[in-house]
């Protein structure tokens, strides 16, 4: 009998290890994603002026881009629509993978624009 009282404490134990560990990591997620989409809208715009930025021919409107400067540059290039912004659909600034800490205006452009893919 005392084999099966201690299979029985075992089990349960293990249930329970089981099911704290599942709530601590939805905990975790969930606090990861609250904290990430708190944080895109807390970041500084990006300055045409900043060094990186003026590498790259950054603009805050992609129809002044520099034709001459930039001759692959279409009008239709948003940065909402480059593979690298990483902003909420809809949102008038979101963060960018090429500029960290910093937010690009959706309708921008810069010379690294790459397509999102379809």
């Amino acid at each position: 009998m005392s084999n099966r009282k201690s299979e029985t404490s075992v089990n349960g134990g293990r249930r329970q290890f089981l099911q704290l560990t599942g709530l601590g990591i939805g905990a975790v997620a969930l606090a990861a994603a609250t904290s990430r989409s708190a944080r895109a809208e807390d970041l500084p715009h990006l300055s045409p002026d900043d060094a990186t930025a003026k590498a790259l021919g950054y603009v805050e409107d992609s129809a002044k881009a520099d034709s001459a400067k930039f001759p692959n540059h279409k009008p239709t290039q948003q940065c909402l629509n480059c593979n690298f912004y990483q902003g909420a659909a809809g949102s008038e600034f979101g963060p960018c993978t090429l500029f960290p800490g910093k937010a690009v205006h959706s309708k921008g452009w810069c010379s690294a624009y790459v397509a999102k893919p379809a």
